[in-house]
């Protein structure tokens, strides 16, 4: 009797413990039907009362939140922004501008900028990302390898950020243009057609983020300094014999200002000096006009 009640307790709890599993599975299922349906309520209903001309634009897209929470950056690939700095000391300058040349040939590599000296040449490279490490192993074949500086920067969030944003107006624009043909009345017309202008706008300066940041992803920039043979050791001390030929190259080099000072003062000073001494003699010596000139007034003045 007793194992007959204890059988008939342990059927009665299963048969409770799948109820309970079967109404939560069942209300779990209902959950999931009101979200979807909300969902796609939230996605078909108006946005636009064209009655009053308003706009709801927080019911526009909900496209927009699922495809940031889809957005998964450890799935999505990688946007990596790659640079460098390389100093390359060569022996001869144009067979080395001509090696530079091939290997962007060969990778379909561009130069952004040239600068051409007399001892140097400096590059800006836009190399492909695919084979920079390629393309750097073989331009230090060059010469020799005096410095290379390398550094990444992950753009992916911003990228994927940008791309999103891009799209989002991209669809609202559509949607907005969707509702000129259900306007009625000229304000909401111009309403209407001033914000397509907005999204327009909006749309080409985003677009425009997106391919400049994309080609610097697409394409890794080398600054390359190619450097001509060294004439001296920059580091050399200077021996007793030079410093004696620069103290006499100094001393000849004041000798030399003191003979540019005598020889002005002959070619400008004596002439000077005469012009002075002749207006001297003119109206205060032997002829003396000023000294004549006061006489007669001083004349004309006793007679008075």
């Amino acid at each position: 009797m007793k194992k007959k009640i204890m059988i008939l307790v342990m059927l009665t709890a299963l048969l409770f413990a799948c109820g309970g599993s079967n109404k939560e599975q069942q209300y779990g299922e209902e959950s999931a039907s009101s979200m979807a349906t909300g969902y796609q309520a939230a996605r078909a209903a108006p946005m636009l009362d064209l009655a009053d001309g308003s706009i709801n634009e927080m019911q526009i897209l909900p496209s927009e939140m699922e495809s940031s929470s889809a957005a998964n950056l450890y799935e999505v690939e990688r946007k990596l922004v790659k640079r460098a700095e390389v100093r390359i000391r060569v022996e001869n300058l144009e067979a080395a501008d001509a090696t530079i040349t091939e290997l962007m040939e060969k990778y379909d590599a561009y130069a952004a900028s040239t600068n051409i000296q007399e001892n140097a040449y400096y590059y800006s490279l836009r190399v492909p990302s695919q084979v920079y490490d390629i393309f750097l192993a073989e331009m230090n074949g060059v010469g020799r390898l005096l410095n290379r500086f390398e550094s990444t920067e992950d753009v992916t969030l911003r990228y994927y950020d940008i791309e999103g944003r891009l799209e989002t107006k991209k669809e609202l624009l559509r949607t907005y243009q969707s509702y000129l043909g259900r306007a009625r009345t000229i304000e909401e017309i111009l309403a209407v057609e001033a914000r397509i202008a907005e999204l327009q706008y909006d749309i080409e300066g985003t677009g425009m983020q997106l391919r400049n940041l994309a080609n610097r992803v697409d394409y890794a920039t080398i600054e390359l300094s190619l450097l001509g043979p060294a004439a001296a050791a920059p580091n050399r001390n200077v021996t007793f014999g030079e410093q004696i030929r620069q103290m006499f190259g100094g001393f000849g080099s004041f000798l030399s200002s003191v003979a540019v000072v005598i020889i002005g003062i002959v070619i400008y000073g004596i002439p000077i000096l005469l012009l002075a001494f002749f207006f001297f003699w003119l109206f205060f010596g032997k002829i003396g006009l000023v000294k004549k000139l006061w006489q007669i007034v001083k004349g004309k003045k006793q007679e008075i």
